[in-house]
């Protein structure tokens, strides 16, 4: 199949830190791996994902005979909430092809998604975008 890379940061007190979330999407008996230290509500997004892609008509993790892997880099920073939902589900969308991202250069995706597709907001973002100025678009 493809790959991905989609950016997303990671809230810190200094403001936050720039997190790649790359997906490698190929054929073989269904399996969804995170790697990268990601956190409890991290290694939870693989069902909320699950049924937010499938509740917005496209084609869900699932129901596909892939075998997904999400890296989450750097690997050394350990990752914590539900932040990365919605990078998860793009990067994957964009390794499946089922969606088009375009140009991403200089934009970062954050959001909890809930199990329904819509999209939730997440703490820190106040202190992330003075940090990151224009490039954090909320």
């Amino acid at each position: 199949m493809s790959f991905a890379t989609v950016t997303t940061i990671q809230p810190n007190l200094l403001g936050g830190t720039i997190v790649h979330i790359e997906a490698d999407v190929t054929r073989g008996l269904h399996a969804f791996s995170i790697v990268g230290l990601p956190g409890k509500a991290i290694e939870e997004a693989k069902d909320r994902v699950h049924s937010a892609i499938k509740y917005s008509d496209l084609p869900a993790p699932k129901s596909q005979n892939h075998k997904i892997i999400i890296s989450l880099a750097p690997a050394d920073l350990k990752k914590e909430g539900p932040l990365f939902d919605l990078p998860i589900a793009l990067a994957y969308l964009a390794a499946t092809e089922s969606i088009k991202l375009g140009q991403t250069a200089g934009r970062l995706f954050l959001g909890e998604l809930a199990l329904d597709g819509s999209l939730r907001g997440v703490r820190g973002v106040r202190g992330m975008r003075r940090r990151h100025g224009a490039a954090l678009e909320v």
